[in-house]
């Protein structure tokens, strides 16, 4: 990969680009100075895919993608632009052609998916008071009350969309599974990394919201792929 690639964050269900904030000056800091956060609709894994193909061709050149939770769908489906050079996944999902995020949690559901509701109009929320127990239990309270309070919900009907071809097949790709994960099943995660072939995979003892609460060792990888 050239030297200091475009690094396109890409953010999952129950949080905005914001859940980078501490990856990002790590990534600065090492001197890749070309750092972009989608923040996306969570309307259709479609829509979500859009949108990031449109920053990937802003960025002008080569881009490393990097998805955290179902994020990790959206550059699977979005990664196959011929810009983009690789792909990390930070707990993230990593559906083969024709899987979904939600059919790759139905069979094996996490610790956490009873602290998931419907609204009246579709979007999913993670309960307010069980956001810190099932996404990030390794944050502090307060932090946890800031993303629960803020927190992006996701049509639910995006969770059934699925994947047409998997980038992850024909680009190089890293991956972070978090031990202690409540809202991907760890064992799901250790299935996706282990059959994209990944170039690194690294566990971490950590929340599904590894990218906030160890950024070091998360902003590490990134910064691994981006040199690699």
């Amino acid at each position: 990969m050239p030297a200091n690639p475009a690094i396109i964050l890409v953010h999952g269900f129950w949080g905005g680009a914001a859940h980078w904030a501490k990856v990002i000056p790590l990534l600065h800091a090492a001197g890749l100075d070309s750092l972009h956060a989608v923040e996306l609709p969570l309307t259709s894994l479609a829509d979500d895919a859009e949108r990031t193909r449109r920053m990937i061709a802003q960025a002008g050149g080569p881009v490393l993608l990097v998805g955290h939770s179902y994020g990790g769908a959206v550059i699977t489906e979005a990664g196959t632009h011929p810009d983009v050079q690789g792909l990390v996944y930070i707990a993230a999902f990593a559906p083969d052609a024709g899987e979904s995020a939600g059919g790759i949690t139905q069979a094996n559901p996490p610790e956490g998916a009873a602290a998931i509701a419907p609204d009246s109009d579709g979007y999913l929320w993670i309960a307010q008071d069980k956001y810190h127990d099932n996404f990030c239990q390794d944050l502090s309270a307060q932090e946890a009350l800031v993303m629960a309070v803020t927190q992006k919900a996701p049509l639910g009907s995006t969770f059934g969309d699925t994947i047409g071809t998997p980038a992850w097949r024909s680009r190089d790709c890293w991956y972070q599974v978090s031990d202690h994960d409540r809202m991907i099943a760890p064992a799901n995660q250790v299935m996706m990394s282990g059959r994209m072939n990944a170039r690194k995979v690294i566990h971490l003892p950590a929340s599904h919201a590894s990218l906030a609460s160890q950024p070091g060792p998360v902003a590490d990888l990134i910064i691994e792929a981006a040199r690699g």
